[in-house]
């Protein structure tokens, strides 16, 4: 039996540390987006809602 001699708190603090990592990534996939990107779907949604008032008719006006 010879093997490698591995330190029992290292080696759980390397654990740890992985899977902090890696529920961290799952985060960052689910929820993260940066703030460009943020920034850009907002400009896209508000000009999406200015094209739509826009072409809006005016309900007031008798249609001739």
């Amino acid at each position: 039996m010879s093997g490698d001699i591995v330190n029992l708190r290292t080696a759980r603090k390397r654990r740890d540390r992985a899977d902090k990592e890696a529920a961290a990534e799952r985060n960052r996939f689910e929820h993260g987006r940066s703030k460009a990107e943020r920034e850009l779907a907002k400009a896209r949604n508000d000009k999406a809602t200015r094209d739509h008032q826009a072409s809006r008719r005016d309900p007031g006006k008798p249609e001739s």
